[in-house]
């Protein structure tokens, strides 16, 4: 890497997914290759197409208090959990913020280290925002007059109010961002966060991405695009990128979070570093607000681009999380692209995964979730197997990981995830393994 960029590193994960409600209990499962996805239980739910989800494996009231939550969206409450997750594996002190002054704050943990906040920033994207909140409240404003409408409507639903909620909690002043780009959301949230640290404008950032929009109306629009698996005998087994007979992606929801630091930073305090994230690229299809380009080309110079950012060769390249969303047209696709990307003969030696077959997809929160998952692979030197594949596409002809974990090579290696969401938006973030 160019000494003429700061070094970005990955000092600490949280995270709440529908395989656990921490990253460890997370990453297990997702090892095990065990499926989040479950049936919906909500009452008029046999009217809808797909009557499965992906949802939460612990809920947040079993671990927020309930005047807390009332304040909250959803994916707000989650996102703070993940994110006090991440402060504390980071080995951080409990913040003393304005709002900790004058009352307790559950964040962080007594001692570890303390961060000023002016050199501490937040940047937790979200796809959607508070779905739930702006649809329950149009409910409560029709049923039941204006005055009974919350005063809280407008910082629940909004898109930011989960980066505006964590940067409360910790006294982040370095600044406070929510990039909002469908899917790709939280793939861009990092790649903001490592050009905050490397413009000085901060040292810490706290950055990620969540997203809880299992609501009717979404599945009833996503239902009408027919994008969505329709598995409903077998929910467990409904995502399957690869295989001949996906049919669709699975919704998901969730939150997870990493905390970024300069490594003169990281390495002052003595912090252990997880992962180096080494560069990051973006495009735009400028084709269709739904479809991806066909050819694939914006996510190609997406892939080439963080290449170049990170300063890496194709051959450096040991393993992509891919977007994957088991889609009949968008897996393959993808991996068109990544040879165009890579390179037909360095494409052919990277391991590829795709862990939305037991996630599901979630959506703004999907690129930060897989990011960790591309640094914890890169760090423990195993792959996460492809969920459900059972008849691999004819057309695949690059290496899957199905089955069991496969392991990567020992020595300096690093790996892409990629990120694509709805208006073209393409991202791809490259980390190296932290030696």
């Amino acid at each position: 890497m160019s000494t003429s960029k700061t070094t970005v590193v990955v000092t600490g994960f949280g995270a709440t997914t529908p395989l656990g409600g921490d990253l460890p209990s997370t990453w297990s499962a997702l090892l095990a290759g065990k499926s989040g996805i479950r049936p919906l239980t909500w009452e008029g739910v046999e009217n809808l197409p797909v009557r499965f989800a992906a949802t939460l494996a612990v809920d947040p009231s079993e671990v927020m208090p309930k005047q807390l939550l009332r304040k909250l969206d959803r994916n707000q409450s989650i996102a703070l959990i993940a994110a006090r997750e991440a402060w504390t594996s980071a080995g951080f002190a409990k913040p003393v913020t304005r709002r900790s002054r004058k009352e307790e704050s559950p964040a962080g943990v007594d001692g570890g280290f303390t961060v000023d906040g002016e050199r501490l920033g937040v940047v937790v994207s979200s796809g959607i925002g508070g779905l739930h909140t702006a649809l329950d409240s149009y409910d409560v404003y029709k049923e039941k007059g204006w005055s009974r409408v919350s005063p809280f409507t407008v910082p629940m639903l909004m898109p930011n109010g989960a980066s505006g909620h964590v940067g409360i909690e910790f006294g982040a002043m370095a600044g406070s961002h929510a990039l909002v780009s469908a899917c790709a959301s939280s793939g861009e949230a990092v790649g903001y966060a490592v050009d905050m640290i490397r413009a000085g404008r901060a040292d810490v950032i706290i950055c990620g991405g969540t997203e809880s929009c299992i609501h009717p109306l979404q599945m009833a629009s996503f239902g009408s695009m027919r994008a969505m698996s329709t598995r409903n005998d077998e929910p467990e087994r409904a995502s399957r990128p690869y295989d001949k007979n996906r049919d669709g992606f699975v919704l998901g929801e969730g939150a997870a979070v990493m905390i970024l630091e300069s490594e003169e930073h990281a390495r002052a305090r003595g912090a252990d570093i997880h992962g180096i994230v080494a560069g990051c690229g973006y495009s735009g299809d400028a084709y269709d607000i739904v479809l991806p380009d066909p050819t694939g080309a914006g996510q190609a110079k997406a892939m080439r681009r963080a290449l170049a950012d990170a300063e890496l060769a194709p051959e450096e390249i040991v393993h992509i999380n891919a977007h994957a969303t088991s889609t009949p047209a968008g897996d393959v696709a993808e991996l068109a692209s990544i040879k165009a990307g890579l390179g037909e003969e360095a494409a052919r030696k990277v391991i590829i995964t795709a862990t939305k077959s037991m996630t599901g997809h979630l959506l703004g929160g999907a690129g930060a979730l897989e990011s960790i998952f591309t640094i914890l692979a890169l760090r423990d030197g195993i792959v996460p197997p492809v969920a459900n594949l059972d008849d691999i596409d004819d057309e695949v002809d690059l290496d899957i990981a199905r089955g069991e974990p496969r392991k990567l090579p020992d020595g300096p290696a690093a790996a892409l995830n990629n990120s694509f969401g709805f208006g073209g938006h393409n991202v791809s973030v490259a980390f190296r393994r932290a030696l």
